[in-house]
């Protein structure tokens, strides 16, 4: 007796389990003209269909169904009417919209991903149409004989209400740091087109955590990807402002070697300079020293040099790499330094490297191996 019921037991645990990982989606829709709602699953440049429910006379539907991380859904019953549902495993949503309104106007519970994306929506449907409203004042007011001023007065307004939409957006990905409606957060557009969140910081924050959080959800493979290649445009626009700020192409360096000299970049004009930024104790750069050896061995009479910036911290441990890997180049350290010459290349990894021709200019950066050589042969052969 005592082994029936504990399989019993047994039974009723491994059902619940396996419930517990469906999702389910119950609603209402009032006034519906179509006899059936569809639930899709957004994809990153698609939609699949992944379910339908037939909607009874009263209005009501259920769908259910599994995942196994939180997924971005549409929730359609026409092409133009759909909502955005955000849905965990074990979600117990209860949906209600009118046909009519039903993209605007609906109400959803269960599901906190989803309450994120109406939230999120919601707010910035509002503050768009506050700008469009503003902008429509504008233009039927141009022939106005006070449009100048009223005009400077619209555009407070305008800039205000955008100040407020950011902050509700940034703050809503620092308390939701793990919630994969961030993404829809920063993805997020004014109605001219322009992104809602340009804190590159703040990006980088949320594709950190998300992608720890989900790695294999493409929404935040796609996010991460995208926010590496924006990380790579700021680090292009700032050399840009670096050529701006010092009216040439590479700011002067001058740093002491090992022996204590003062060694100025410069100094070097009139040959094309390898300015390396490596460290004793990282893996990679030690790795990368043979070749550079290579390379400085056959290309040094053909007016090749290379400028090697050590951001070590201990003395003794840079003067022994240089001795180890025999580099008999000009070595300098930051040692002691106010790190100007890391802050003025943007330097945000070691090694990195820029090649710069006989005037100064940036010609190449970042190369290494076969590109390295590649390159040093077509420029001095």
């Amino acid at each position: 007796m005592k082994r029936y019921v504990w399989l019993i037991i047994l039974f009723v645990i491994a059902y619940s389990c396996k419930n517990s990982d469906n999702y389910t989606i119950t609603g209402s829709i009032s006034n519906a003209q179509v006899d059936y709602i569809y639930l899709e699953k957004l994809e990153l440049s698609k939609s699949i269909l992944m379910d339908s429910a037939k909607i009874d006379k009263d209005g009501n539907f259920k769908l259910s169904g599994s995942v196994s991380q939180p997924t971005f859904f549409l929730l359609k019953v026409t092409p133009s009417k759909f909502v955005t549902l955000l849905v965990d495993s074990t979600d117990q949503i209860k949906f209600s919209a009118d046909f009519i309104n039903f993209s605007k106007a609906y109400k959803i519970e269960g599901s906190l991903g989803s309450e994120n994306v109406a939230k999120l929506n919601n707010h910035l449907a509002k503050t768009n149409f506050k700008l469009d409203s503003i902008k429509t004042l504008i233009s039927l007011s141009k022939k106005d004989e006070s449009f100048k001023d009223r005009m400077l007065a619209w555009q407070t307004e305008i800039d205000t209400i955008k100040q407020q939409q950011v902050k509700f957006s940034n703050n809503f990905i620092l308390e939701n740091p793990f919630s994969l409606a961030s993404v829809l957060a920063v993805y997020q557009k004014f109605n001219d087109g322009t992104f809602v969140i340009q804190d590159l910081q703040t990006i980088k924050i949320t594709a950190s955590a998300l992608h720890s959080m989900y790695p294999n959800s493409s929404h935040t493979k796609a996010l991460y990807r995208d926010t590496k290649q924006m990380m790579q445009r700021s680090d292009n626009l700032k050399i840009k402002q670096m050529i701006n700020k010092y009216g040439q192409n590479s700011p002067d360096i001058t740093l002491k070697n090992q022996y204590g000299n003062e060694k100025t970049l410069s100094d070097l004009r009139g040959k094309y300079v390898l300015l390396q930024f490596w460290a004793s104790y990282d893996r990679v750069s030690r790795i990368q020293n043979p070749v550079l050896k290579e390379n400085y061995k056959k290309f040094k009479r053909k007016d090749f040099e290379i400028y090697q910036v050590s951001v070590d911290s201990m003395q003794g441990d840079w003067v022994q790499a240089i001795e180890e890997d025999q580099l008999n180049w000009t070595n300098v350290s930051t040692i002691g330094t106010n790190f100007s010459a890391l802050m003025n290349y943007n330097v945000n990894q070691i090694p990195m490297n820029y090649l710069l021709d006989k005037e100064g200019n940036i010609i190449g950066k970042n190369l290494s191996g076969p590109a390295l050589h590649a390159k040093l042969n077509e420029i001095l052969n």
